[in-house]
């Protein structure tokens, strides 16, 4: 895998992806593909604390296997382990992550041993009373040297014989530098000499208090053997769970750095679909800076790629090979992941170099030859092949290589290849599995575009190149001559050919957006005429319903006996009829604006806003509604003041903002400034604001969201877009 990670340039992307990892391990990730993505994307949702850096376990499960005794530091790395699956189930995950981790249950005894451990992996004092009173004893044994040695330095007797007033450890312990003849002042041990020939000396004291405290350093030890021996027994007894957690962290380790690690990079995660396409939409390989997006469409089985010198054919032949390769691994890329698809394949090959050198006596053709003949045993992979015409004879290599390619298209396979090679390109460009692409060179600033036209044939410009690097424009011209005026009438033909279609697709692009506008008028026609329907079905409706009525009214009058109680009826009826040409008339002339008093329902307000066939109201109850505006009548009455029960006094507040920023606020504090942030807000007639919580350890955040979640007036809330704070913050619509 090193050797094409170098070839793809994708070896610094990886070392740099390998330190999210709390312990190294090989790329794949076993088991189902789908699971994992979907994994990835759920622990996404959530923020939380990467695990610390632990040790490859393999060893020590192999010894407790064969019942030996683990050291302590080799025991706190499966605690660090268990520990971390211990935060991990306070954590609010959902769906198929909470379910996994309820499935992991972590026996009570096992649990106990993590409790004897402290921060630093050592085990705590208060463990044992045995190991307490070591522990206090050592301290004390520490002070007497310390006070010791103090008195010895500060004594009026020894200041003669003192060099310095430093203590100097010599092999550990603890000694002072003197001159010669302190013997006649003090007993001790002599531990060296200095360079400029004074001794280094252990006062016999201090030698005493040492021996005391090896001799509590050896009781410790042979507690904490005791202690060895009996967690390596109880783990041995949980051996299965050990192996089993062990593997499952490594899992959960896959999933974790590669989201912190797509986090951090602002990068995007693509499942490889089942079938062999590729379509990559503004794809940026990892190593370029500052580069151009790659958009290409790869759905054939072989993609030429020709084209300028110097522009960009090889990046692009790597950018697809990289792009395959960081789907295959569920590693993020820069991508356009909603317009892109990249297919699986079991194995990547790239043939980038030349193989040619000193230590395996081989040429440059005979090398690549080498490498082709390993892919007729091959199946279902994806192979890119830079300059295929490299080290032989041109012409030669366009027949050898047109048949070897078409015997390949009988496999399951894709091949990029880079080629100058017109002629090959050209016997190639029938086949309907073969896919061309050209490297477009800018005429006008003689240099290259790095941008790619798919479906033709590109043109090497290996004359302009040559010029563009320093070579005299005099010995151009001669070569221009020796080359022939009918090949460099096919260069131009090829060249008018990319012009043509370059000039194509910008008229298509210009009839794309004129199509979009027509369309947008369509839809925009389409949604008058509905509101018109809707309109019309309303009026004929109530002209019917009032027409009937008429009807009834005159039926009445012409049962009446006496002609008064007729003419009463008629009167009636015509009153009816009158109505509908009034509301008629009305309906004609009403057109509502802002600010007009309206009734909707049994409700009656006022219009804030209009917006297309919609306005929004704010109703006498002072709730604001967005409505149709067909269901909207026009109401002139005044609304009726209800008594004062009350002398509540809602004041606007001073200081309005659509911001809050809670960071640093424990969980009870944030809620309650959310809590009158939020009401501020509404009566500011804000829609919608901003809360910023942090990432943290994730219980800030989970503390608002719960908050939101039962809040009356919330429509909805989400994680902010990266450029406004990404998971660190949240949306809230009111």
């Amino acid at each position: 895998m090193k050797s094409l990670l170098s070839k793809l340039d994708l070896s610094d992307f990886i070392d740099y992806f390998y330190v999210f990892l709390s312990r190294k391990k090989p790329l794949f990730i076993e088991g189902d593909v789908n699971l994992h993505h979907k994994f990835i994307k759920e622990i996404s949702k959530l923020d939380f604390t990467p695990p610390k850096k632990v040790q490859n376990l393999d060893t020590q499960l192999m010894h407790l296997k064969k019942f030996g005794v683990l050291k302590i530091y080799e025991i706190y790395e499966f605690v660090k382990i268990i520990n971390y699956f211990r935060y991990l189930k306070t954590l609010s995950f959902e769906g198929s992550v909470s379910n996994w981790l309820e499935k992991i249950i972590i026996p009570e005894e096992v649990i106990k041993i993590c409790g004897y451990f402290n921060q630093k992996g050592e085990l705590k004092e208060d463990v044992d009373d045995q190991m307490y009173s070591i522990s206090v004893n050592l301290e004390r044994n520490k002070d007497k040297i310390r006070t010791t040695l103090k008195r010895l330095l500060s004594s009026n007797k020894l200041s003669a014989y003192l060099v310095d007033r430093q203590i100097h450890y010599i092999n550990e312990v603890e000694s002072i530098l003197v001159r010669g003849g302190f013997n006649h002042v003090l007993k001790a041990t002599v531990a060296g000499r200095s360079s400029g020939g004074f001794f280094y000396v252990v006062p016999n004291s201090i030698e005493s208090l040492k021996k005391e405290e090896a001799a509590l350093l050896s009781k410790k030890d042979e507690m904490i053997f005791s202690y060895e021996k009996s967690i390596s027994s109880t783990f041995t007894k949980f051996l299965k769970f050990l192996s089993y957690i062990n593997k499952e962290f490594d899992r959960f380790d896959h999933y974790q750095a590669r989201v912190q690690f797509a986090k951090e990079k602002d990068l995007e995660f693509i499942l490889p679909s089942s079938s062999s396409k590729i379509i990559l939409k503004d794809f940026v390989h990892p190593a370029l800076h500052d580069p151009k997006p790659v958009s290409v469409n790869f759905e054939k089985k072989i993609l030429m790629i020709t084209g300028v010198n110097a522009g960009g054919k090889t990046m692009l032949l790597k950018s697809i090979l990289s792009s395959v390769f960081l789907a295959k691994y569920l590693l993020p890329m820069q991508i356009d992941k909603h317009h892109s698809k990249i297919g699986h394949f079991k194995d990547i090959v790239a043939v980038v170099d030349d193989p040619q050198n000193v230590k395996n006596d081989i040429s440059t053709f005979a090398g690549r030859m080498v490498e082709f003949s390993k892919l007729f045993g091959k199946n279902h992979f994806i192979t890119g092949i830079d300059e295929i015409e490299l080290g032989t004879d041109s012409d030669e290599a366009a027949s050898l290589f047109k048949v070897i390619l078409e015997k390949l298209l009988h496999k399951n396979i894709k091949i990029v290849i880079t080629t100058h090679h017109k002629r090959l390109a050209s016997m190639m460009a029938t086949n309907d599995e073969v896919e061309l692409m050209a490297a477009l060179y800018d005429e006008v600033n003689r240099k290259p575009t790095y941008e790619f036209l798919q479906g033709t044939i590109g043109k090497s410009y290996a004359f302009e190149t040559a010029v563009r690097y320093g070579i005299p424009s005099s010995v151009v011209a001669e070569a221009k001559e020796v080359y022939g005026k009918d090949k460099e009438k096919l260069n131009e033909l090829i060249q008018k050919n990319i012009e043509l279609e370059l000039s194509m697709r910008e008229k298509k692009r210009e009839l794309e957006k004129e199509l979009l506008k027509v369309q947008k008028q369509k839809r925009k026609l389409e949604e008058e005429k509905e509101s018109f329907d809707r309109e019309f079905y309303t009026l004929k409706s109530r002209y019917e319903k009032s027409y009937q009525e008429a009807v009834e009214e005159a039926k009445k009058a012409a049962k009446e006996q006496s002609v008064p109680d007729i003419h009463k009826a008629l009167n009636r009826a015509y009153k009816k009829k009158q109505a509908v040409f009034e509301v008629k008339k009305e309906q004609k002339k009403q057109k509502i604006q802002k600010g007009d008093r309206v009734k909707y329902g049994k409700n009656r307000g006022v219009v804030l806003s209009l917006k297309k066939d919609e306005a929004m109201i704010e109703t006498d109850e002072g709730i604001k509604l967005r409505v149709p505006l067909s269901t909207l009548k026009r109401s002139g009455n005044i609304p009726k003041i209800k008594p004062k029960t009350t002398d509540i006094k809602v004041e606007k507040p001073q200081k309005s903002s659509v911001t809050l920023d809670l960071h640093g606020l424990r969980s009870q504090e944030a809620v309650e400034k959310l809590d009158k942030f939020i009401s501020d807000a509404l009566i500011n007639g804000f829609d919608e604001v901003l809360v910023y919580h942090g990432i943290g350890t994730g219980k800030l955040a989970y503390a608002v969201k719960e908050f939101l979640k039962i809040h009356p007036k919330i429509k909805s809330f989400g994680d902010a877009p990266i450029k406004m704070g990404g998971y660190g913050a949240t949306v809230v619509e009111l």
